[in-house]
């Protein structure tokens, strides 16, 4: 449980970091969606060997590190530098949707993961997620 509440610590603290600084923050939670985490592996390839797994934080597509990298910056006066270029002015509301969790419930299954075909027999919904999740239809893009 110790290395949970690191990691939940750790995303929070660059949640309230970056919100803090006017930004609008696309969290990518992988454990909501192992599509996520594969990407992850996928863009930090061998780097995650040596990193923990979350958060990791990137601007405009540019790697910026992990929580303590977004720290030494933030306080360094760097990460604003960083963010010079983002259009700050537009407010975030939260989703009505999701409550900005990216994720609702399946409409199909209700999260079951489970349908039945019209001659009564169970198999995985093919709409949702691991989780018995889809992406919010209000707000996700991906």
């Amino acid at each position: 449980m110790r290395g949970v509440r690191k990691t939940y610590e750790d995303c929070c603290t660059v949640r309230l970091i970056l919100r803090g600084l006017g930004v609008h923050v696309e969290e990518r939670d992988v454990w909501m969606h192992s599509h996520y985490k594969d990407e992850l592996r996928g863009v930090l390839g061998d780097i995650l060997k040596s990193v923990p797994l979350v958060p990791q934080l990137f601007i405009k597509g540019r790697y910026i590190g992990g929580a303590e990298n977004v720290k030494k910056l933030h306080d360094e006066g760097n990460l604003a530098r960083l963010m010079d270029d983002l259009d700050m002015s537009a407010a975030h509301s939260e989703c009505d949707g999701c409550g900005d969790l990216r994720f609702v419930l399946c409409l199909t299954c209700n999260g079951s993961r489970k349908v039945h075909n019209q001659y009564g027999e169970v198999s995985r919904c093919p709409v949702c997620n691991e989780n018995g999740l889809i992406m919010c239809p209000i707000c996700s893009t991906a």
